[in-house]
């Protein structure tokens, strides 16, 4: 029989604490081992019970949810979701956070907003199981960088090469684990890319804007949250904002409220799709770590028509779902590590 997934629970409200815990401890596979109402606490407890996956809450008195973050990946290998409000200060933490090792972040139900409690539940259940198979995943993963190309396993044709087309775009799609690493993709593009990029992660509304400023104020490129009616322009990544399907043309960028794709809004897809039909084969698309299988139907659209297509590789994805799902489509030209892809998103685009 396999173990239960062990959590904690951190949270400086007592009917917070009690709502997390009640959703978790429902579940066959999941134990709340205990709770604690602020950082501190949690930090001991964390030493003392050495639980599997800890619930963070992002704004706390005395030590916030961030630095308790970094206290606690110094003494533990316990995965930590994030749960944030949507508020200035909670957006901010939460994108430092996720670039400080937290595995993922759900936002908290409020009574200032209006959010399925259902969804957040089976959102949060979902993510401290698959949090628990990434420290898994860590404690066995060999040390090794490997990179695969069409020419291994998957070849349809005797070798892949890029488009005769000159790039013109560049679009990207994650979820779980992106933010880390398109923050390091992003930041290693030179700054004379010389063509748009459109970027859609899974996040949700009020947070995307906070992700777009802490990557924009470390490149040389304009990164920006996305608007619509924006005027597409070189140089500028465009991330969709959490809520809105982001979809372009050749000139300007639309954002829209349709239904949810996979159950995400925005989804990858919908990008893909749009810039395929706007850019035909002068593009690259680049799949990274996620849950799920979005983008695998656009990755077809962009290598149809021409386009030069990447996959995250498995043991540097957090969570190998959309890049496995695209790899299995059988349209991916080339898959590599986080850290390759930046060197090949510029090769491909400089021809060089």
């Amino acid at each position: 029989m396999n173990e239960k997934i062990r959590v904690l629970v951190v949270d400086d409200s007592a009917f917070m604490r009690k709502m997390i815990s009640d959703m978790l401890s429902g579940q066959s596979d999941i134990e709340v081992i205990d709770t604690a109402r602020d950082g501190e606490a949690a930090i001991l407890k964390t030493a003392a019970l050495k639980p599997d996956v800890i619930t963070l809450d992002v704004e706390m008195p005395k030590i916030n949810g961030l630095e308790a973050l970094k206290e606690i990946k110094k003494i533990s290998t316990a995965q930590v979701i994030m749960l944030s409000s949507l508020t200035s200060e909670g957006s901010n933490i939460t994108i430092e956070a996720l670039h400080s090792g937290a595995f993922d972040f759900i936002q908290k139900p409020s009574g200032a907003i209006s959010l399925d409690i259902d969804k957040i539940k089976d959102d949060l259940i979902e993510k401290v199981r698959y949090s628990k198979s990434y420290k898994i995943k860590l404690q066995n993963i060999k040390p090794k960088t490997q990179y695969t190309t069409k020419t291994q396993n998957i070849i349809k044709t005797p070798e892949y090469k890029i488009t005769n087309d000159k790039i013109e775009a560049v679009v990207i799609g994650a979820s779980t684990g992106g933010p880390r690493v398109l923050y390091e993709l992003i930041t290693k593009l030179p700054y004379d890319l010389n063509i748009p990029v459109f970027v859609v992660q899974h996040m949700p509304a009020g947070f995307t804007k906070a992700f777009a400023e802490r990557i924009n104020k470390n490149t040389g490129l304009t990164v920006l949250e996305a608007a619509d009616g924006d005027l597409i322009q070189p140089n500028k990544v465009y991330i969709a904002p959490g809520g809105y399907h982001m979809f372009v043309n050749r000139n300007n960028i639309r954002l829209d409220l349709s239904p949810t794709i996979h159950g995400v809004r925005p989804a990858v897809d919908k990008l893909f799709i749009s810039a395929a039909d706007s850019y035909k084969g002068k593009l690259v698309a680049c799949i990274l770590t996620g849950m799920g299988r979005d983008g695998a139907e656009g990755i077809k659209v962009i290598k149809n028509l021409g386009g030069y297509t990447i996959a995250q590789d498995e043991d540097s994805s957090t969570i190998y779902g959309m890049p496995r799902a695209a790899f299995e489509t059988g349209c991916i030209d080339i898959v590599l590590p986080e850290n390759k892809i930046p060197q090949e998103i510029t090769r491909a685009v400089k021809r060089m």
